[in-house]
């Protein structure tokens, strides 16, 4: 997955059919597309946005998060003795 193919590409898209304003939040994950030199550079470029990416402390809400959602949309199937 490169970043020229992914979140570039999809920045791009984004940024045609939605102006960034002063205020806009981008918030994205830890990883190596949004790390990359050509990303950030993008995103530096935009003096009005607000970037944010998680600390390591986020990780751990993350993924209860991801367990929460999981059960609620796959749960359990519950096994009676009736019919």
């Amino acid at each position: 997955m490169s970043t020229q193919d992914t979140i570039l590409t999809a920045w791009r898209l984004a940024t045609h059919n939605r102006a960034v304003h002063a205020g806009l939040i981008f918030y994205s994950d830890r990883g190596t597309q949004y790390a990359n030199n050509k990303f950030v550079n993008v995103l530096n470029s935009c003096k009005k946005l607000l970037k944010v990416c998680p600390e390591k402390a986020n990780a751990v809400a993350e993924s209860f998060f991801k367990l929460l959602k999981t059960e609620l949309i796959y749960g359990p199937k519950l096994i009676t003795k009736y019919k």
